[in-house]
């Protein structure tokens, strides 16, 4: 029996690397990262070496960078907007939106796949991101699914699939520890840097996960997490 294709939309973060390891496991694994003119590069490093720790079928890493000017206002494309310190679910992370981009970055997914007939297309959204982002809600998913339909009718249509989408990001961690992903290279810091700044808010999440999930946090960051404990308290 031939092995399925699972082509991912893989930014090296703490998601997208379990997500990886989940299909590594049954699939052959396309990943496809895109350097979209991001504040840093740090994650398309981590992204390299996530990918030839789960043996990667094959890595692309997309040029897209044009693309970034045009998405300026954004705290991830826009030097002149800073990135924003403190909870994940703090109003002020929405100055990390990027307008559209999981949409951008899933139908190149998905164009890809149904170039190679590869039957599935896998995105890492999860709960967590969707106060903040509206490309990582079931609302966007179903609408993508329709989209896809629509958009490769007459040629091989991968299933879409987002198996975290309801899941929160402490259970990503415990599953990560289950298949034994490789979060210790993974990156989240939205500051780039040579470690993980501790302070904004997807370190603060990434943080807060691993404390929730009883899970030791394999990350170094420059400043301990300020608000792990805390939050983590107040949510038992």
């Amino acid at each position: 029996m031939t092995t399925p294709t699972a082509v991912l939309a893989f930014s090296g973060g703490m998601d997208s690397t379990t997500l990886a390891a989940h299909y590594a496991r049954t699939h052959r694994l396309v990943l496809l990262s895109v350097d979209y003119g991001q504040r840093h590069r740090r994650e398309l490093d981590a992204a390299r070496q996530v990918a030839g720790l789960l043996g990667a079928d094959e890595h692309h890493v997309i040029d897209l960078r044009h693309l970034g000017p045009l998405l300026a206002g954004s705290a991830l494309t826009d030097p002149s907007v800073t990135v924003p310190d403190g909870h994940y679910e703090d109003e002020t992370m929405r100055a990390t939106v990027v307008p559209n981009r999981n949409a951008i970055l899933a139908n190149i997914a998905v164009g890809a796949a149904a170039a190679r007939g590869a039957e599935v297309v896998a995105l890492g959204i999860h709960a967590g991101d969707h106060t903040i982002y509206p490309d990582c809600r079931p609302e966007f998913l179903d609408a993508l699914r329709d989209c896809v339909r629509v958009a490769l009718a007459g040629l091989p249509i991968p299933d879409v699939e987002a198996p975290f989408l309801t899941w929160t990001k402490d259970r990503i961690a415990q599953y990560a520890r289950d298949i034994d992903a490789p979060l210790h290279a993974s990156w989240s810091c939205y500051k780039g840097g040579t470690v993980h700044c501790g302070t904004c808010g997807t370190c603060v999440e990434r943080a807060e996960a691993f404390t929730l999930a009883g899970v030791p946090d394999p990350t170094e960051y420059l400043t301990p997490p300020p608000l792990v404990e805390s939050t983590a308290a107040a949510r038992r």
